[in-house]
């Protein structure tokens, strides 16, 4: 047989109990925590300098977190976007979209930029090489040369 909260005697059908002032079985709604960006980084810090076994796990359990927590806010440390300053409701206080597009485009033209010299500077790197080869074969015929013909003096 299978009890639920309607079949208890004090219970009502909303899910509150029927005493005034008591909380019910769903009391309070739950909240979004908020983290400040000074925790987030501590708590990176933290974390990433713990090596002795189940140190970690000790360390997000205190602390009421989860691994996933430390990974998102080490991605975050890592482009610059945890501050100093408080998280901001709904995410952390980086750039917003109009910003986060502007980064990328910026991103993308500078990787654009990177690729086209890197080619640039193998193909000089690919030409001095053949020109020191070339300097090192005019040379070698350049002596052979002045062994071959006979000294007028």
């Amino acid at each position: 047989m299978t009890l639920t909260n309607a079949d208890l005697p004090s219970a009502k059908h909303d899910g509150s109990s029927g005493e005034a002032g008591s909380p019910g079985p769903r009391a309070g709604n739950a909240q979004r925590r908020v983290f400040s960006n000074a925790y987030k980084l501590r708590i990176v810090e933290e974390y990433d300098g713990l090596s002795e076994h189940g140190a970690r796990g000790a360390l997000l359990r205190r602390e009421g977190l989860y691994q996933s927590h430390v990974e998102k806010w080490r991605r975050a440390r890592e482009r610059g976007a945890l501050g100093t300053g408080p998280a901001a409701v709904g995410g952390s206080a980086g750039p917003g979209r109009g910003e986060g597009r502007a980064i990328l485009s910026e991103n993308r033209r500078l990787r654009q930029e990177n690729e086209r010299l890197t080619a640039e500077l193998e193909r000089t790197r690919a030409v001095l090489e053949i020109v020191g080869k070339a300097h090192a074969l005019l040379e070698t015929i350049s002596g052979s040369a002045e062994k071959a013909t006979p000294s007028t003096k």
